[in-house]
């Protein structure tokens, strides 16, 4: 448990929520002092953040004798939101020419960063392999998100939302519910080949998927993503599928040690009867295709003799609670979770959903918000129901 929050902040646009960071860490209970660049004064006041910490804010690393080995010593946790592009080279290279870099080098406590930058410049090769070489020495990795950025550009490479960043931080100081307990996530859309350069497919991002595996992750579980196409990254280790058949046999092949399985996934309901060699031409007003129904994941892992606890999604366009209680039946599921696809900026390829969950004896409804965020409450909700069901 820590209670000891050192918030780094560096030269970033994104400096501005860190206020509302601080604000939000302090009702929380926990003790905020923040240690700033040069660059990150430019975008914030001291005086902002030392009013709303009810601490001294540290910048210059010869201000008093030893501070960044004082403060190294004081962090339970080190946050650094908004981290740069330069700043997370300083990190991974363990450059230590400022008051903020000398203190990770000097700290002993974990270090989470929430990187903020231009989409192309989070994209890039150096910073990718950077970020890889950070998750090696265990510094988590809070984002980015994506979205329309301050340079007019739409991609990945948003800071993180302060309630999003504060639900991590929860998430370490509360005993980890899901130690020792092996999960297994599906996520993103699966595609099925009609010919070598079409296929069938659908408009899931992956980012609910992603966002269950990692907020399962951060409860404690040891966790395993099957991942169809996506363009998402994360620290939970991956098994990246094709189509709806490659991914029923990576689920099979790792569900036996498994506690809890989560079917995110958008997985084709059909592929082409035959996959042509070739090219269709474009030599006819009209083209059929004969279709064939894909392999059903969930009905193959509740069939089985001893099935882990499993949780289904549901997107639909109408008549959802309908829908969701009959998939739940159907498919012997333990919970379903389902949403309406299409409207209020909700479900597949948006940052946002909302959900409403369905077991046997019960529902409840989960509020729209960030899909991060939305994750973290349905895990409680499976938390709950897995508890119920194994004490029983």
């Amino acid at each position: 448990m820590f209670s000891n929050i050192l918030l780094g902040i560096t030269g970033s646009i994104a400096a501005y929520k860190s206020a509302d960071l601080v604000r939000n860490l302090t009702k929380q209970g926990f003790t905020v002092r923040v240690v700033m660049t040069h660059a990150a004064t430019k975008f914030i006041t001291p005086l902002t953040l030392q009013t709303l910490s009810n601490q001294p804010v540290y910048i210059d690393l010869f201000a008093t004798e030893m501070e960044h080995i004082n403060l190294a010593r004081w962090a339970d946790i080190i946050l650094i939101a908004p981290i740069t592009a330069d700043f997370i080279t300083k990190l991974t290279y363990g450059h230590a020419d400022d008051l903020l870099s000398t203190i990770c080098l000097a700290t002993t406590a974990p270090i989470a960063i929430a990187p903020a930058m231009n989409q192309q410049m989070w994209n890039s090769a150096i910073t990718q392999e950077n970020c890889q070489k950070l998750r090696q020495r265990n510094i988590k990795i809070l984002g980015p998100a994506t979205g329309s950025q301050a340079c007019g550009e739409i991609g990945a490479g948003r800071m993180l939302e302060p309630l999003e960043l504060i639900q991590f931080l929860q998430n370490l100081v509360l005993t980890q519910p899901l130690q020792g307990k092996q999960v297994l996530v599906t996520a993103g859309p699966t595609r099925e080949d009609i010919d070598p350069v079409r296929f069938i497919s659908n408009r899931s991002s992956g980012r609910m998927g992603y966002a269950v595996a990692n907020a399962a992750a951060n409860k404690g579980a040891s966790v395993i993503l099957v991942s169809g196409p996506t363009a998402l990254t994360t620290e939970v280790p991956t098994i990246s599928v094709y189509s709806a058949k490659d991914m029923l046999e990576v689920v099979m092949a790792n569900i036996s040690n498994t506690d809890v399985f989560i079917s995110v996934a958008a997985v084709a309901d059909y592929r082409p009867v035959q996959q042509t060699k070739h090219k269709l031409k474009k030599d006819s007003a009209q083209l059929q295709l004969l279709l064939e129904r894909t392999e059903d994941i969930l009905t193959n892992v509740t069939n089985l003799s001893k099935p882990p606890f499993t949780v289904g999604f549901a997107a639909e366009t109408t008549d959802l609670d309908d829908y969701a209680r009959k998939k739940l039946a159907t498919k012997k599921l333990d919970m379903i979770a389902a949403n309406l696809v299409g409207i209020d900026g909700s479900g597949f390829d948006s940052i946002n959903n909302k959900l409403k969950v369905f077991w046997n004896d019960g529902n409840l409804e989960l509020p729209h918000c960030s899909k991060t965020e939305l994750a973290n409450k349905l895990l409680d909700v499976i938390i709950q129901r897995f508890s119920a069901k194994n004490t029983l």
